[in-house]
């Protein structure tokens, strides 16, 4: 067992009560309603898209009080009329769509809103409105439950076809990736604009990531544990998933079940995706860490990365786990323009591979050879189709590497990382837009072949990174930038068409770490365990551990690392990115 921690908090220090189960639940709300002054009061439970409905529904009407119930789902357009609004966003594509612009308030029947209005001026007595916009119905309520959701949980519960889209009834949709790319290009977009509005107004936070087991806090808590975690080093709930090319390092090395099949990806800092756990005594709720970056987008990213990119969280972590796999796919990723112009993106996804292990033998496909026939390849690709057979090798570079190289791949880059090694993937976060030209003959985890995308594809390959472009510019671009006692600092990347940079420090002894106004995302890629203090005393310190990631908020100052615990007398190193000024 290694000492890497899959289940990091924030612990709120002050003292906050938890209701847990749906009787607790209800008796805590029936209590804060009783204590209103409005005697007809309208309770507001705002949901986002993934929570269960049957299971909330069923708690909730079971244990409080109330006169009449509403809900929200039964003031929305038809089915087929939502369908038609959101088709120009979803499209007929299994994977790709376009960032909506739509808000939840566009998914309602004005008629149907204003006579349910009406009918609320006359009401008696408690009145419930429950649903995903749920907040838009009443010009005025007197008390907020929010339902939030992991957009994790969300994924697993579509892949079971627990949960609908919103404002429709698809979760028997045969092919789940529709439900997620609807949840990705449109629900969440909308739910997050009307999130962003109701923060400082929740009185209560439902937690129902873990069906059957709901929890409840304050909104004040929540506010609470977000301004505790802005404050301090963090880190993301990481979560483990297989795939077709998946590997065995991550089973030890993370602590994670040795009689899983595979795992493939680590999803370590994607703030979009991943949850944060804020520890309330005993009890750990979980909330969607892009919350966070809502909440303090200047604080956390600093004031010229908010200034760039808004409330989006730019960096993004992970590890690809090989080791007794196979290859990833042979993919490309868009360029900027393409992905602004075709699915409404600010900014691409240009990526790095850091080896964060490798076997001897170990190899990457990057680039083209220097002979290349682009309409030859592209023809053979097409074919393979077909055939299933490509010879990757024909085309595309194939170059050897080691433990500790870092390997640039900025968009249009033709790559993929070969088997028995873990890549630390440090990339731009429009994560999904991944371009696959072949995928070795090989069918996905649910049995279906895996997309493969030729046509975007051929859009955005940059024929010219043949392999003498990618020896000098790509593979272990790497300089001393400081050194002194103890202590080594190397610009690692990335390359000058990416906006991230990274900066490896090798260390014995404590290494002092410069902020350039830009949040900071780190990980330990050697030695077994280290420390992270601040020099002014701004925050407790925070111990991490091998192959662990941590955000340190822009707004913080300065801060040091050296080895600790188990780490004592080692040569440790850590991986930073921010984004350049």
């Amino acid at each position: 067992m290694t000492n890497f921690n899959n289940k990091p908090f924030v612990e709120v220090k002050q003292a906050f009560d938890v209701a847990r189960g749906w009787a607790s639940i209800c008796q805590s709300l029936n209590l804060a309603i009783q204590n209103l002054e409005n005697k007809k009061p309208i309770v507001v439970i705002e949901t986002y898209q993934g929570v269960i409905h049957e299971e909330l529904v069923e708690g909730l009407q079971n244990g409080l009080q109330y006169d009449q119930w509403v809900e929200a789902s039964m003031l929305m357009k038809p089915e087929e009329e939502i369908r038609q609004m959101v088709y120009p966003d979803v499209t007929d594509d299994r994977i790709f769509g376009y960032l909506t612009r739509l808000n939840i308030d566009d998914y309602f029947d004005e008629h149907k809103v204003k006579n349910t209005q009406n009918l609320l001026a006359i009401s008696e007595g408690v009145t419930i409105i429950y649903g995903t916009g749920a907040s838009l119905i009443a010009a005025d309520y007197d008390l907020l439950v929010y339902a939030d959701m992991a957009r994790w949980e969300i994924q697993l519960r579509m892949r079971k076809h627990e949960v609908d889209n919103v404002g429709v009834k698809n979760r028997n949709t045969e092919d789940w990736m529709l439900l997620y790319k609807q949840g990705f290009f449109v629900d969440w977009r909308a739910c997050d604009r009307l999130k962003k509005k109701l923060f400082d107004k929740w009185d209560f936070v439902l937690d129902t990531n873990k069906a059957g087991e709901p929890k409840m806090v304050s909104g004040a808590a929540m506010r609470t544990g977000f301004e505790q975690a802005i404050n301090r080093p963090f880190s993301v709930v990481p979560f483990f998933d297989p795939g077709p090319w998946g590997g065995q390092w991550m089973k030890e090395k993370c602590n994670l079940d040795p009689s899983a099949v595979n795992y493939a990806w680590c999803f370590n800092c994607v703030p979009e995706e991943n949850s944060l756990f804020l520890k309330f005594g005993e009890d750990m709720i979980e909330s969607p860490s892009i919350n966070l970056v809502f909440r303090y987008p200047e604080k956390l990213l600093g004031k010229p990365v908010h200034g760039r990119f808004g409330d989006e969280f730019p960096i993004r972590y992970d590890l690809l786990d090989t080791f007794g796999g196979g290859n990833l796919s042979l993919q490309v990723h868009p360029l900027t323009e393409y992905i602004q112009e075709k699915f409404g993106m600010h900014y691409t996804q240009d990526e790095s591979y850091y080896m964060l292990d490798a076997k001897e033998g170990a190899f990457v496909y990057l680039g083209l050879k220097d002979d290349v026939n682009p309409d030859q390849m592209i023809d053979e690709l097409e074919a393979s189709k077909v055939s299933g057979k490509f010879d990757a090798e024909k085309h595309v570079g194939k170059w050897p590497i080691k433990k500790h190289d870092h390997v640039l791949i900025p968009a249009g880059t033709v790559h993929c990382s070969g088997e028995d090694s873990l890549v630390l993937e440090i990339s731009a976060t429009p994560y999904i837009f991944t371009f696959k030209l072949w995928d070795w003959g090989r069918l996905g985890m649910d049995g279906k072949p895996r997309p493969i995308n030729i046509e975007h594809g051929k859009a955005n390959i940059q024929w010219n990174r043949k392999e003498d472009y990618c020896k000098k510019e790509l593979i272990n671009a790497i300089e001393v930038i400081a050194e002194g006692d103890g202590w080594v600092e190397e610009r690692t990347g990335l390359h000058e068409r990416e906006f991230i940079e990274t900066r490896r420090h090798w260390f014995t002894k404590e290494v002092l770490h410069e902020r350039f106004n830009s949040v900071d995302v780190n990980c330990l890629i050697e030695g077994d365990e280290a420390i992270i203090e601040s020099p002014n005393h701004e925050f407790e310190p925070f111990v991490v551990h091998y192959a662990e990631t941590w955000i340190m908020p822009a707004h913080l100052g300065n801060y040091t690392i050296r080895p600790y615990g188990r780490g004592e007398g080692q040569k440790c190193g850590t991986l930073k990115a921010f984004v350049r000024s």
